[in-house]
């Protein structure tokens, strides 16, 4: 367990590694090689990359970002930055953002409408 001070440097450098991560702009075309390249970059940080996203499964990765000391916050901000980089490159990576989503609603023990939207928006596609 990490103590007070380590768990706060640990979650603003988890933020700002998510804020880069969304800040990237996905238009709705293939990403350039340098785009690609930024992108496995910040996965690095937290021990990934666009591979072993494909290769690990919901429940691994889910894992892998607890052990990582992930809030509900930032696994939803995780979760949002899949779906968007799916919907730029031809990952199915919204099925590991839905297993995300559901593990906040079931583990947080407090009911979300906005992750309860995205589930049921994941749904239906």
């Amino acid at each position: 367990m990490l103590n007070k001070g380590l768990r706060d440097n640990e979650s603003i450098r988890i933020d700002n590694i998510l804020k880069t991560l969304r800040s990237l702009d996905f238009i709705p075309q293939p990403l350039t090689d340098d785009a690609k390249s930024d992108i496995e970059n910040q996965l690095k940080e937290f021990a990934l990359s666009i591979d072993s996203l494909v290769a690990y499964s919901n429940e691994d990765l889910i894992t892998l970002l607890m052990r990582l000391h992930f809030d509900w916050e930032q696994l939803e901000q995780f979760g949002d930055f899949l779906i968007e980089f799916s919907n730029v490159e031809n990952y199915t990576f919204e099925t590991k953002a839905l297993a995300i989503y559901q593990y906040i609603q079931a583990e947080s023990k407090v009911f979300s409408f906005g992750i309860n939207a995205k589930i049921i928006s994941l749904k239906n596609k």
